[in-house]
Protein backbone atom coordinates (compact mmCIF):
# COMPACT_ATOMS: atom_id res chain seq x y z
CA UNK A 1 0.00 0.00 0.00
CA UNK A 2 1.51 3.27 -1.08
CA UNK A 3 1.88 6.07 1.42
CA UNK A 4 2.91 9.67 0.97
CA UNK A 5 5.71 10.82 3.23
CA UNK A 6 6.73 14.43 3.64
CA UNK A 7 9.73 15.88 5.38
CA UNK A 8 8.79 18.50 7.93
CA UNK A 9 11.02 21.36 8.99
CA UNK A 10 10.66 23.74 11.91
CA UNK A 11 11.37 26.71 9.70
CA UNK A 12 11.07 27.55 6.03
CA UNK A 13 13.78 29.50 4.21
CA UNK A 14 11.18 31.27 2.07
CA UNK A 15 10.22 34.82 2.99
CA UNK A 16 6.90 34.14 1.38
CA UNK A 17 5.36 31.13 -0.31
CA UNK A 18 4.86 31.39 -4.06
CA UNK A 19 1.12 31.36 -4.67
CA UNK A 20 0.87 31.54 -8.43
CA UNK A 21 2.28 28.79 -10.64
CA UNK A 22 4.46 31.36 -12.39
CA UNK A 23 6.04 32.38 -9.07
CA UNK A 24 6.56 28.74 -8.08
CA UNK A 25 8.36 28.07 -11.37
CA UNK A 26 10.53 31.14 -10.80
CA UNK A 27 11.55 29.81 -7.37
CA UNK A 28 12.36 26.42 -8.92
CA UNK A 29 14.57 28.18 -11.48
CA UNK A 30 16.41 29.91 -8.64
CA UNK A 31 16.99 26.58 -6.90
CA UNK A 32 18.15 24.96 -10.13
CA UNK A 33 20.49 27.87 -10.77
CA UNK A 34 21.98 27.66 -7.27
CA UNK A 35 22.55 23.91 -7.74
CA UNK A 36 24.45 24.46 -10.99
CA UNK A 37 26.52 27.26 -9.48
CA UNK A 38 27.40 25.17 -6.42
CA UNK A 39 29.07 22.68 -8.76
CA UNK A 40 30.93 25.50 -10.51
CA UNK A 41 31.99 27.87 -7.71
CA UNK A 42 31.10 26.11 -4.43
CA UNK A 43 29.16 27.60 -1.55
CA UNK A 44 31.79 30.23 -0.73
CA UNK A 45 31.74 31.57 -4.30
CA UNK A 46 27.96 31.55 -4.53
CA UNK A 47 26.16 34.93 -4.45
CA UNK A 48 22.56 36.01 -4.82
CA UNK A 49 23.59 38.07 -7.85
CA UNK A 50 25.01 35.00 -9.58
CA UNK A 51 21.91 32.97 -8.74
CA UNK A 52 19.54 35.63 -10.09
CA UNK A 53 21.56 36.05 -13.29
CA UNK A 54 21.69 32.29 -13.94
CA UNK A 55 17.97 31.94 -13.19
CA UNK A 56 17.12 34.84 -15.51
CA UNK A 57 15.42 36.92 -12.81
CA UNK A 58 16.09 40.28 -11.21
CA UNK A 59 17.94 40.23 -7.89
CA UNK A 60 14.96 42.01 -6.37
CA UNK A 61 12.76 39.12 -7.45
CA UNK A 62 15.06 36.68 -5.63
CA UNK A 63 14.91 38.80 -2.48
CA UNK A 64 11.12 38.62 -2.55
CA UNK A 65 11.47 34.95 -1.67
CA UNK A 66 14.92 34.56 -0.07
CA UNK A 67 16.80 36.88 2.31
CA UNK A 68 20.26 35.56 1.35
CA UNK A 69 22.16 32.76 -0.37
CA UNK A 70 21.98 30.57 2.73
CA UNK A 71 18.20 30.53 2.48
CA UNK A 72 18.37 29.56 -1.20
CA UNK A 73 20.70 26.65 -0.42
CA UNK A 74 18.52 25.68 2.54
CA UNK A 75 15.50 25.42 0.23
CA UNK A 76 17.58 23.46 -2.30
CA UNK A 77 18.73 21.07 0.42
CA UNK A 78 15.17 20.56 1.64
CA UNK A 79 14.11 19.79 -1.93
CA UNK A 80 16.93 17.25 -2.27
CA UNK A 81 15.96 15.57 1.00
CA UNK A 82 12.33 15.34 -0.11
CA UNK A 83 13.45 13.74 -3.37
CA UNK A 84 15.69 11.31 -1.48
CA UNK A 85 12.90 10.25 0.89
CA UNK A 86 10.41 9.91 -1.98
CA UNK A 87 12.87 7.70 -3.90
CA UNK A 88 13.53 5.58 -0.79
CA UNK A 89 9.81 5.18 -0.15
CA UNK A 90 9.21 4.15 -3.75
CA UNK A 91 12.02 1.59 -3.54
CA UNK A 92 10.77 0.18 -0.24
CA UNK A 93 7.42 -0.49 -1.88
CA UNK A 94 9.17 -3.06 -4.10
CA UNK A 95 11.34 -4.71 -1.40
CA UNK A 96 10.82 -7.04 1.51
CA UNK A 97 11.74 -4.51 4.22
CA UNK A 98 12.80 -7.32 6.56
CA UNK A 99 15.74 -8.05 4.22
CA UNK A 100 18.08 -5.37 5.50
CA UNK A 101 20.73 -6.22 2.94
CA UNK A 102 18.39 -5.14 0.13
CA UNK A 103 17.16 -2.11 2.06
CA UNK A 104 20.69 -0.83 2.78
CA UNK A 105 21.77 -1.47 -0.81
CA UNK A 106 18.82 0.58 -2.06
CA UNK A 107 19.28 3.49 0.33
CA UNK A 108 22.99 3.84 -0.34
CA UNK A 109 22.55 3.42 -4.10
CA UNK A 110 19.92 6.20 -4.15
CA UNK A 111 22.26 8.47 -2.17
CA UNK A 112 25.21 7.67 -4.45
CA UNK A 113 23.12 8.31 -7.56
CA UNK A 114 22.09 11.70 -6.22
CA UNK A 115 25.72 12.48 -5.35
CA UNK A 116 26.80 11.71 -8.90
CA UNK A 117 23.84 13.04 -10.89
CA UNK A 118 21.97 15.78 -8.98
CA UNK A 119 23.57 19.20 -9.56
CA UNK A 120 25.01 20.74 -6.40
CA UNK A 121 24.32 17.71 -4.21
CA UNK A 122 27.95 16.63 -4.03
CA UNK A 123 28.88 20.07 -2.68
CA UNK A 124 26.37 20.41 0.15
CA UNK A 125 24.78 16.96 0.59
CA UNK A 126 22.12 17.47 3.29
CA UNK A 127 23.54 20.80 4.42
CA UNK A 128 26.47 20.18 6.80
CA UNK A 129 28.87 22.20 4.62
CA UNK A 130 26.70 25.26 5.25
CA UNK A 131 25.33 24.64 8.75
CA UNK A 132 24.91 21.50 10.89
CA UNK A 133 21.30 22.60 11.48
CA UNK A 134 20.50 23.92 8.02
CA UNK A 135 17.39 21.79 7.50
CA UNK A 136 15.85 22.43 10.91
CA UNK A 137 17.09 24.80 13.58
CA UNK A 138 16.04 22.34 16.31
CA UNK A 139 17.76 19.23 14.92
CA UNK A 140 21.01 18.38 13.16
CA UNK A 141 20.76 17.65 9.46
CA UNK A 142 21.56 13.99 10.03
CA UNK A 143 18.83 13.81 12.69
CA UNK A 144 16.31 15.16 10.17
CA UNK A 145 17.37 12.39 7.77
CA UNK A 146 17.21 9.79 10.56
CA UNK A 147 13.70 10.84 11.62
CA UNK A 148 12.46 10.73 8.04
CA UNK A 149 13.97 7.28 7.45
CA UNK A 150 12.63 6.00 10.78
CA UNK A 151 9.14 7.15 9.73
CA UNK A 152 9.53 5.23 6.48
CA UNK A 153 10.89 2.07 8.06
CA UNK A 154 8.19 1.89 10.73
CA UNK A 155 5.57 2.35 8.02
CA UNK A 156 6.91 -0.72 6.23
CA UNK A 157 8.09 -2.86 9.15
CA UNK A 158 6.06 -3.77 12.21
CA UNK A 159 8.50 -2.31 14.70
CA UNK A 160 7.93 0.62 17.08
CA UNK A 161 9.76 3.77 16.09
CA UNK A 162 11.68 4.00 19.36
CA UNK A 163 13.28 0.64 18.52
CA UNK A 164 14.52 1.69 15.09
CA UNK A 165 15.55 5.32 15.64
CA UNK A 166 18.85 4.74 17.47
CA UNK A 167 20.09 1.95 15.16
CA UNK A 168 19.16 4.01 12.09
CA UNK A 169 20.90 7.02 13.63
CA UNK A 170 24.09 5.01 14.15
CA UNK A 171 23.84 3.62 10.61
CA UNK A 172 23.35 7.09 9.11
CA UNK A 173 26.26 8.62 11.04
CA UNK A 174 28.56 5.73 10.11
CA UNK A 175 27.54 5.79 6.45
CA UNK A 176 27.90 9.58 6.32
CA UNK A 177 31.48 9.47 7.58
CA UNK A 178 32.51 6.52 5.41
CA UNK A 179 30.92 7.87 2.21
CA UNK A 180 32.62 11.22 2.76
CA UNK A 181 35.86 9.26 3.01
CA UNK A 182 35.02 7.38 -0.21
CA UNK A 183 34.53 10.64 -2.10
CA UNK A 184 37.68 12.19 -0.65
CA UNK A 185 39.66 9.31 -2.12
CA UNK A 186 37.87 9.37 -5.48
CA UNK A 187 35.55 12.15 -6.76
CA UNK A 188 33.27 9.42 -8.11
CA UNK A 189 33.31 7.42 -4.86
CA UNK A 190 35.92 4.77 -4.14
CA UNK A 191 34.22 1.47 -5.01
CA UNK A 192 36.07 -0.58 -2.39
CA UNK A 193 35.18 1.82 0.45
CA UNK A 194 31.54 1.92 -0.72
CA UNK A 195 31.37 -1.89 -0.74
CA UNK A 196 32.86 -2.04 2.75
CA UNK A 197 30.40 0.61 3.94
CA UNK A 198 27.47 -1.41 2.65
CA UNK A 199 28.79 -4.58 4.31
CA UNK A 200 29.28 -2.79 7.64
CA UNK A 201 25.83 -1.18 7.69
CA UNK A 202 24.09 -4.33 6.46
CA UNK A 203 25.76 -6.45 9.10
CA UNK A 204 24.92 -3.99 11.87
CA UNK A 205 21.23 -3.61 10.97
CA UNK A 206 20.80 -7.31 10.26
CA UNK A 207 22.25 -8.01 13.71
CA UNK A 208 19.74 -5.61 15.26
CA UNK A 209 16.63 -6.58 13.33
CA UNK A 210 17.41 -9.94 11.73
CA UNK A 211 18.34 -10.70 8.14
Amino acid sequence: MSQNHTVTQATTPLRRQPVQQRSAKRVERMLDASAELLDEVGYEGLTTTLIAKRAGVAVGSLYQFFPDKRAVVQALTQRNLERFIAAVNERLETLDPHHWWDVVDSLLDIYLTMHREIPGFSKVHFGDVVDLRLLDDRRTNNRVVVDALADLVTAHVKLPQDEVTLPISIAVEAADGLLNYAFRIDPHGDAAVIDETKALIKGYLAGKFGE
